[in-house]
């Protein structure tokens, strides 16, 4: 047997609890892990190795793996483990059987057992399986520290009672599969709380994908969302997997459904209604699991009415309505969010925190934020640019307020004939041109769009290269 002890320097401080009340086997079982580079525990019944458990604990150490016979007087293996599994951070357990007890160790590793060895125990088989085991709770420990920092990347913050409400709502929405549409204007974090919907659901270790519906072009969008055969049509140089596919055990975020073409619609139903998808060249219907999130800040209703938005489609959408509110209904949050977007800042630029001076705070709440929270991040992130000292003050936030204004209102300082280049003037120029437009139709892209004679996709690339998404 060759000694892992020089690969495994890492383990040296990892202790593993040894439970059964055959000596030989507890003695056996010690000098092997020690060859290995393990600390070993001892004990004789399940109680005894509860605890050694609970006092190693106390000390702050814990077993990082649990060897435990199944049948043993007092607590036998299935007693301790399911004692074990009570414990916040519970070790692995890997149940030892003789060839009678088989039964009874499958329906532990039922229970949550890891693996069952067999007696006579074979040293490498032990080893295989101590090895496998530590891996596999290395790599669920690894997942669900990546999950928390996905939860914490997409919080929702404040502490309002509409921000309250919100939280309980998508709390009762996640544990349900029935599709959710939400409504709210742009910039008040739909996608977020589509995320948030996602990360409490049971399908939290699938896919989130998320599908902006007006920046696709009408005649990709099929493709886009059931993917293609090569060859199907030209430019398909090889086969392509959609959103509905690659969503599949997961959650499916349809955002601006309400730009989303006739035609497309019209399948998208066909799919929630059936769970099957089919490529685009292809005539083998594909079945997928799926939980739809759509959202919209258009007025749906009036979209049907209006036979631009299928009805059927609606009702099949609006299972669980959920509505994001504005934060001019909030702003008692707007503190929490300053401080949020505050210290993105400062980790992002690797500089110290700047706190809001009192009354740069009292100023920011008493603006109504057509642009939401988007908008306060924005304003948040300027006024860092034109902060001179150690905190938000009053001055900077006033700095960025007065060009945002100045320029919306189209004042000379924003005159594209005071740009002091052509290429800049340009930039002025359409920059205005969309502002005004947009303004003109309530923010509504799809009615700019028309007007304007083009494409939905083609002006959201418009308004996400001059920062005029609202």
């Amino acid at each position: 047997m060759t000694s892992q002890a020089e690969d495994t320097s890492n383990q040296l401080a990892q202790a593993i609890l040894v439970v059964d009340d055959d000596g030989d086997i507890r003695v056996a079982l010690e000098m092997l892990l020690q060859y290995e580079g393990f600390e070993v525990w001892t004990a004789r019944d399940g109680n005894e190795g509860l605890a050694r458990i609970k006092k190693e604990r106390d000390g702050g150490r814990s077993p990082v793996l649990v060897l435990s016979d199944v049948k043993m007087p007092g607590l036998d293996g299935m007693g301790l483990l399911e004692k074990i599994q009570d414990l916040p951070a519970a070790p692995p357990v890997v149940m030892i059987s003789g060839h009678a007890d088989v039964a009874m160790a499958v329906e532990a590793v039922k229970a949550g057992a890891t693996d069952i060895l067999e007696k006579p125990l074979d040293q490498n088989r032990v080893m295989i399986s101590i090895r496998s085991a530590l891996r596999q709770n290395q790599l669920s420990l690894e997942n669900n520290s990546l999950r928390k920092q996905l939860s914490e990347a997409w919080q929702l913050h404040g502490d309002s009672a509409v921000m309250d409400s919100l939280r309980d709502q998508i709390e009762r929405a996640a544990q349900s599969n029935a599709s959710v549409l939400l409504t709210g204007e742009n910039g008040t974090g739909k996608e977020i709380v589509a995320r948030n919907l996602h990360l409490a659901s049971p399908r939290v270790a699938g896919a989130f994908i998320a599908v902006n519906c007006a920046a696709i072009p009408s005649e990709l969008i099929e493709s886009e969302l059931f993917g293609h055969e090569r060859g199907s049509f030209t430019g398909a140089h090889e086969r392509r997997i959609g959103h509905f596919e690659a969503a599949s055990g997961g959650t499916l975020f349809l955002d601006e459904i309400g730009d989303m073409p006739l035609a497309a619609q019209a399948k998208v139903l066909r799919a929630l209604e059936t769970h099957e998808i089919t490529r685009v060249g292809s005539a083998k219907p594909i079945r997928v699991d799926i939980r739809v999130v759509a959202a919209t800040n258009a007025d749906l209703k009036q979209a049907v009415d209006d036979k631009t938005f299928r009805m059927d489609l609606f009702f099949r959408l609006n299972v669980v309505p959920l509505r994001v509110p504005p934060l001019r209904e909030h702003l008692e949050d707007v503190e929490i969010l300053v401080e949020h977007f505050s210290k993105q800042i400062a980790q992002r630029e690797g500089r110290a925190l700047r706190p809001i001076d009192t009354d740069a705070l009292q100023l920011l709440q008493t603006l109504d934020y057509p642009g939401n929270v988007r908008e306060l991040r924005n304003l948040v992130e300027g006024a860092h640019v034109f902060a001179d000292g150690d905190s938000l003050t009053r001055l900077a936030v006033q700095q960025v307020l007065s060009g945002a204004l100045s320029f919306s209102h189209s004042s000379p300082s924003a005159d594209p004939f005071n740009a002091p280049t052509f290429e800049q003037f340009k930039t002025d120029s359409e920059t205005l041109f969309f502002r005004t437009k947009l303004d003109a139709n309530g923010g509504n892209v799809k009615r700019t769009a028309e007007l304007l004679g083009m494409q939905r996709s083609h002006l959201y690339k418009k308004l996400d290269r001059y920062n005029l998404r609202r």
